[in-house]
Order: structure tokens, then sequence, then C-alpha cells
């Protein structure tokens, strides 16, 4: 049996590098497609100008990009700490909360951005289904599509209870209606359109099915709390 295990280890770590690897390089091909439209946006960032760095798409992306190795250090931080208290799998919860938030967060701040006439024109309704889908565009749908990708796929890794494809999309769909109607009630110049909470849903249910051989289920997940420790032995 040690011999066995001994044989699958090293496939398992070379499986484990490879995909380090790609997500390295899917990273890296990322930021050169769009390094001028970011370096467009790095003065202001640079000079902590809040106009042409954080009320603009391509300033949020530099900012959250330059912020990753912070979200590193806090997983680390994290992960440390809970195997320090013996909680099992640390390292994954520890990710999947700060992914969860780096992931999310910037995308609903690009969401909740006022336009032009904030404050000013009421708010917009379009509550007929794929009707604004051929004025999205494939950037828009995109776009849509990665609002709640991150919340998808790491609130299952982090929770059991929500370990089902019906429940994530129960949980994208009602952070999509909250994000549509915090824009309708704030009068922020945006549309608050069916479509997105449709599209938002499905971005972040494609994410959790990418992420479904690490979902924490009822039955496998490991307990967050330490491990207790082994009774002593009387001695005789």
């Amino acid at each position: 049996m040690n011999h066995n295990a001994s044989l699958s280890a090293p496939p398992r770590r070379t499986r484990r590098t490879v995909l380090l690897g790609l997500a390295a390089l899917g990273l890296a091909s990322a930021v050169f497609a769009v390094r001028r439209p970011l370096m467009m946006s790095a003065p202001m960032c640079m000079a902590g100008r809040w106009h042409g760095c954080f009320d603009t798409f391509n300033g949020v992306v530099l900012i959250t990009l330059v912020t990753l190795p912070l979200a590193a250090l806090v997983v680390w931080a994290l992960a440390r700490r809970r195997r320090a208290a013996g909680v099992t799998s640390a390292w994954r919860m520890s990710l999947a909360e700060v992914g969860m938030v780096h992931g999310t967060v910037p995308f609903l701040w690009m969401t909740m951005m006022p336009g032009a006439g904030a404050g000013i024109v009421p708010g917009r309704v379009s509550l007929v289904p794929l009707r604004d889908l051929l004025t999205m565009g494939t950037l828009g749908i995109a776009g849509n599509l990665l609002v709640f990708a991150s919340l998808g796929f790491f609130a299952p890794m982090r929770c059991a209870a929500l370990a089902s494809v019906p429940r994530i999309l129960a949980l994208g769909a009602g952070c999509s209606v909250l994000v549509e109607t915090a824009q309708y009630v704030l009068r922020l110049d945006r549309v608050s359109s069916v479509d997105d909470v449709l599209v938002n849903a499905a971005g972040a249910v494609l994410a959790a099915l990418a992420s479904r051989r690490w979902w924490r289920t009822a039955t496998e997940a490991p307990s967050d709390r330490p491990r207790p420790e082994p009774a002593p032995t009387p001695a005789g």
C-alpha cells in the first residue's frame, strides 16, 4: 500500500505543477494582451488620483493585478495560522476566502460606477428576457459572466452547503438582483436588466462547474475545527 501511494504522489504533484504553470501562463498572456490600456491608467493610479484610475475599467483592472501579491500573502498568512491550529484543508479554505473577495469586489466596483447622468436621469429597467443580449456585445457579455465567477468558483470550495449547481445558481442570481436593485435605487444612470441577472448567474454556474472536483461536499468536507490532541497513554 505504501508503494502504491508513493507511485501516485509524483503524478499528482506533476499535475498540480502543470496546472499552476498553465494558470500563470494564462494570466501573463492576459496581462500582455491588455498592457497598453493598463499602462494608460498607470500614471493616474501611481499618483493616487481618483479620476482616471479608480473610476475607469482599466484603472480597476490594473489595481486588481497589482494587489495580487498582497492577496497571495494574505492566503499564506491565513493558511499558516490555520495549520498551526490543526485545521484541516487550511490552504483550500484560505485560498477560497481570499479568492472570493479579491475576484468579486473589483467587478462589483465597476458595476456600481455611476454614469454621466447619475442622480439626474431616472432609473431604467428592462424586464424582457434576452432583449438586451443583442446590445451587450461580446465584451459586455464576457464582463457580465465574470462579475460573480470568482464567487461561483470558490464558494462551494469553502462552504459545503453551497456545493450544488442549483444553489450556486440561486446565489449568483440573488447577488445580481441586489446589484441591479441598487443601481436603480441609487440612480446610477445604468439599466437594471433581467439579462444582466441571467448572464451573471450563468457565469457563477460555469465557474462553479470548473471547480467541481474541489468542492467540499457534506459527506467529504473536513472539519473546520482544530483536531483534538491525542490523549497520552499511561506509562507501564
